[in-house]
């Protein structure tokens, strides 16, 4: 089984030895290529000639594939694999990775040339749409003939954008005419075509959606890699908190109360397949709720009381869908896939004053209640109302302008609902729900860092039905091996063997479905940047804890279950640490952030972008002092100001 990434390069002169020995391990000596053509090919503006190597840490070349480039043909010279490598996907990776560019790049056929007498590699070709054109003889010498095999790229009517449907097998898409790529959740997870574009639009048909599941991981990588997704993940969430359903869905009201105006019964379900449905006399409506509610596939539960409201909302997935059901979803999907416009809603709502949410209960809060006095204090010097809440108020949200969360968020618990509830109602919100989602998976941090060129420790994604343990073979101990929700030093583990790793792999596996592998890299301490609006706003550096390789230590009690802190002027900052965390931090927002670095050897390190960052009295503001708080309370102002006069524009627009 091959590892869960493999990365494609374009191949340079330092490969010349490489190549040389990969021709002369998998080629009969009629078919070799001479060095003088492989770098002649090398150096050639009308070849290109791509690496396939490990990213593990030990980045190790295992194949290479070499393309003539014509005006309207791409043709596949040569395509080779490592005997050792053979039979493990990499031939079906490398042939996907030409389809892609083939696509992309507008060319009307791929051309190949195969020996007359490898059957077996004619009808892998054959398999992936290939056909023969013609036979050459004494292609490769005397008596050795070639059949020359091409295979029509499909043209796209969307654009430079391609539509990928991403399914789980064992369920098989059996439906061909529809625009779009029907793809594997592992083919998506591990083809580097996926990894390194932004042009597709994904949408996510995986048979669960269940947190940590790889239908969450599908829609999670696919935002960290700057693809359009649906469902996205705040679909997936929104979908369980049925106050952010109402609330989203209080646009669309008069048209429920319409269409079931004729129902007799207090209940009625309607399924939606791609913004359409098979009930008749609901199509305006099914357009509306799929406008709102992005996911391909859904079904809505309706309840009658003084007037119709939503009582439930369920993702559907294919598994679900019975015969009719299956062939009305196919059909849809072919309408649907044959537009051109897709549109995404937007709910706005503006009211004034400041929301702060607190767990009174917490035994390690974010902030101190030091830290929220000067916060109210703050606010109160700028005319600003702000009041403390708590998990019970939620039905006072709408009363607020914004919402600053002050607790420890969870994606899987009601601070999301929180900030996801604030956002469906037009208020201002730290922490915003995408920023929950984005920070509190390492999953998703790891993929847009590494498409970014931002340095982390080396990491690699271990995988639950793709893992095989030869993988811990590669790897360098001791190693950290981390839940992707990680958060405080819990859900992870340094093991310093394979017999450690297998033991942590087989906890965290029962947890999610994907784990991350981190080179252990030890520091005496971690720099945290704190950044509000894409500026820094403060320094600090956290020391691991006594005898330990952690900030925290949890199986310490007291005061010794975390390390020292010092606090600096920003201005103190070796730039090359500042510059890193301000890049890091943007690629998840402009709201408020905690980057996490370690500097060693002059490299900087990201180990992760946190939100909610502690912000206690006598830490964080050991510098900045009450300055802090006025800036927090600045930039809510702002944002609120910022807001009203977009919905000025927009008022006066209609």
């Amino acid at each position: 089984m091959k590892p869960l990434n493999i990365q494609i390069r374009k191949a340079g002169t330092d490969d010349l030895e490489f190549l040389v020995k990969l021709e002369q391990n998998c080629f009969e000596p009629f078919q070799q290529n001479s060095r003088q053509n492989i770098r002649h090919s090398l150096l050639s503006d009308f070849q290109r000639v791509l690496i396939a190597e490990t990213s593990a840490k030990n980045k190790k070349a295992i194949g290479s594939l070499t393309l003539f480039l014509y005006q309207h043909t791409v043709r596949i010279y040569s395509v080779a694999i490592l005997p050792e490598y053979q039979n493990k996907g990499f031939g079906e990776l490398l042939l996907k990775h030409v389809f892609e560019l083939a696509r992309r790049n507008k060319y009307e056929k791929i051309a190949i040339e195969v020996s007359e007498k490898n059957e077996a590699l004619i009808n892998w070709y054959r398999k992936r749409g290939f056909r023969t054109i013609k036979t050459i003889p004494d292609y490769y010498e005397e008596g050795e003939h070639a059949l020359k095999m091409e295979c029509r790229i499909k043209a796209e009517s969307s654009g430079k954008t391609t539509n990928v449907i991403v399914i789980n097998q064992p369920f098989k898409w059996s439906f061909t005419e529809v625009d779009a790529n029907i793809i594997t959740v592992k083919e998506y997870i591990n083809n580097p075509v996926y990894q390194n574009s932004t042009d597709f639009r994904i949408f996510n048909l995986c048979s669960s959606y269940k947190y940590q599941s790889y239908g969450y991981y599908v829609s999670l990588l696919a935002t960290a890699r700057s693809q359009r997704v649906i469902p996205s993940i705040a679909t997936i969430r929104d979908f369980r908190l049925l106050n952010v359903v109402n609330s989203a869905a209080f646009d669309i009201e008069e048209e429920i109360n319409r269409s079931l105006t004729r129902e007799k019964s207090s209940n009625f379900s309607l399924k939606v397949f791609f913004g359409q449905t098979s009930t008749r006399g609901f199509k305006a409506l099914a357009m509306k709720l799929y406008q709102l509610f992005e996911a391909p596939l859904f079904k809505v539960d309706f309840v009658k009381h003084d007037k119709w409201l939503i009582k439930d909302i369920q993702v559907l997935t294919l598994p679900k869908l019975g015969g009719d059901e299956l062939e009305n979803m196919y059909e849809f999907a072919r309408k649907y896939f044959s537009r051109k416009r897709f549109s995404k809603p937007k709910l706005t709502n503006f009211k004034y004053d400041i929301a702060v949410l607190v767990n009174p209960e917490e035994e390690t809060p974010p902030s101190n209640t030091a830290a929220l006095q000067k916060l109210k204090n703050a606010a109160t010097k700028k005319n600003v109302f702000l009041e403390f809440i708590t998990r019970k108020n939620m039905d006072k949200i709408n009363e607020f302008d914004a919402l600053f969360i002050r607790e420890t968020t969870n994606v899987n618990d009601y601070t999301y609902e929180f900030s996801r509830m604030a956002y469906a109602e037009g208020l201002v919100v730290i922490d915003d729900p995408w920023s929950i989602l984005k920070c509190s998976n390492k999953i998703y941090q790891n993929e847009i860092f590494r498409k970014h060129k931002i340095p982390t420790p080396q990491t690699i994604v271990f995988t639950k039905n793709l893992f095989n343990k030869k993988l811990l073979n590669e790897v360098n101990y001791p190693i950290v091996l981390k839940q992707p929700d990680s958060a405080f030093s819990l859900g992870v583990f340094k093991v310093d063997n394979e017999e450690e790793a297998l033991t942590a792999l087989d906890r965290l596996f029962k947890k999610s479905d994907m784990v991350v592998c981190q080179e252990f890299v030890y520091s005496d301490f971690d720099w945290r940047i704190g950044i509000l609006d894409n500026k820094a706003l403060f320094a600090c550096k956290y020391y691991m804890s006594e005898n330990h390789w952690q900030i925290y230590n949890w199986k310490e009690i007291g005061d010794e279950y975390a390390g020292d802190s010092e606090t600096l002027p920003v201005e103190e900052v070796p730039e090359l640490v500042l510059k890193t965390a301000l890049k890091a931090a943007a690629l998840i927002g402009d709201g408020l952030y905690g980057v996490d670095l370690k500097m060693i050897d002059d490299k900087v390190y990201v180990v992760e972008v946190n939100d909610n960052p502690n912000i206690d009295n006598g830490i964080e503001d050991l510098v900045l002092g009450d300055t802090l708080y006025d800036t927090l309370i600045d930039s809510l102002i702002n944002r609120i100001e910022i807001a009203k006069n977009v919905q000025k524009i927009e008022l006066t627009v209609r």
